[in-house]
């Protein structure tokens, strides 16, 4: 922690006032995406919880019940700064609160400064892939289109993640399509995430078809392919012989 401090020319007082302003670093936030295993590269710095935000937090967790739910939302939540409020809901995405981290999102989607924000839903929609709500996904999917928006690569990447997690191979190749077909290319996650799922479920015509198209998507294709190979046995091989 730094601080900055201020002098002042005297102005008719006896000393020389000055005061300090603690400035916190902020702090890393490492996003991970549908079927990724580790940490994704770091994307952005997120600021330090404010106070206001982490008791906010906790009052939420705390809460039995909708009854109690509700007296937060009534008492802190409509309380929270925007940016505290957006660094609630990222936390619980965090934590893997899903009920909670809805909860907030649908909050946030009512405030008077929101406008309809694409990594918002993709944000949510990687939670509920991994919570292996589906049905759920596939309403924000559609619902981010009612709000005038596009689907992006990340946002598709994250439906077909979200279909894998629970063995759709057929709904997910579907979105594959349908993403090319939009105009929006595929990316090494997009590409990694299917290949890895379809080997580890035995499809090995369709693998060899997204192997095949890398080519359109991907920078030195070959290389790619080569070093995803390898990362794929040395994960099978600590499995076998975990240290």
């Amino acid at each position: 922690m730094g601080s900055l401090r201020f002098q002042f020319p005297q102005l008719g007082f006896h000393q020389n006032p000055s005061f300090s302003v603690s400035v916190n670093k902020p702090t890393s936030l490492i996003i991970s995406c549908g079927l990724r295993d580790g940490s994704r590269k770091q994307m952005w710095k997120s600021r330090v919880l404010s106070t206001e935000a982490i008791q906010v937090i906790h009052a939420m967790k705390l809460a039995k019940s909708d009854s109690k739910l509700e007296e937060v939302f009534h008492g802190k939540v409509c309380r929270l700064l925007k940016a505290d409020l957006l660094d609630t809901l990222t936390e619980f995405q965090r934590q893997k609160e899903l009920h909670l981290a809805l909860k907030v999102f649908h909050f946030v989607r009512k405030e008077l400064w929101y406008t309809p924000d694409l990594s918002l839903y993709c944000d949510m929609i990687l939670l509920l892939g991994k919570k292996k709500q589906i049905t759920m996904a596939e309403e924000l999917f559609c619902e981010l289109k009612k709000e005038g928006l596009e689907p992006d690569t990340r946002a598709f990447t994250e439906m077909i993640g979200a279909y894998l997690q629970v063995g759709m191979t057929e709904k997910a190749m579907e979105t594959y399509a349908t993403m090319k077909a939009s105009g929006c290319a595929p990316d090494k996650l997009t590409i990694t995430i299917l290949l890895r799922s379809l080997e580890k479920a035995g499809e090995e015509e369709l693998a060899a078809t997204v192997r095949k198209e890398c080519a359109q998507f991907v920078e030195y294709p070959e290389k790619f392919l080569e070093e995803l190979n390898q990362k794929h046995m040395l994960q099978r091989k600590r499995v076998v012989d975990p240290v």
